[in-house]
């Protein structure tokens, strides 16, 4: 019997691998989805390092995340920001609750007072507002 000549370390070795052939799998399919998402490379800098990628995975994989790895961190907090900003947004519109002018205008009277926007800035988003 197959099952019967397997041992705990055995198991415990393939269960390790296992996690390590998934992780890397994930680790490739974040990469190529950064590729792809990422507005600051042209269409053949894309293609060059799928390429790259591709032919020489492991290599590709690294250099990638070593050149680019900062950047692919903040681009994907930007994604989640907006994607939070999203969520919010539509759970106020569906509860009804969506901030009027007079809380807009609050809004600003207070980043004005603490000195976040000067009165430029201040007097050109209140025109906003009441537009």
């Amino acid at each position: 019997m197959l099952l019967a000549e397997f041992q705990v370390g055995q198991v415990v070795w393939s269960m390790l691998w296992l996690v390590l052939v998934f992780m890397w799998i994930w680790l490739v399919i974040s990469v190529f989805g950064d590729i792809v998402r990422s507005t600051d490379l042209s269409g053949g800098m894309k293609a060059l390092w799928s390429i790259f990628i591709i032919f020489l995975p492991y290599l590709g994989v690294f250099v990638y995340l070593i050149a680019r790895g900062d950047a692919m961190g903040e681009r994907e907090r930007d994604r989640a920001r907006a994607a939070e900003a999203s969520f919010r947004d539509y759970i106020a519109d569906a509860a009804g609750h969506r901030a009027g002018p007079a809380d807009e205008l609050a809004r600003l009277a207070e980043l004005h007072g603490n000195g976040v926007l000067d009165d430029g800035e201040y007097a050109k988003a209140k025109a906003k507002v009441l537009e």
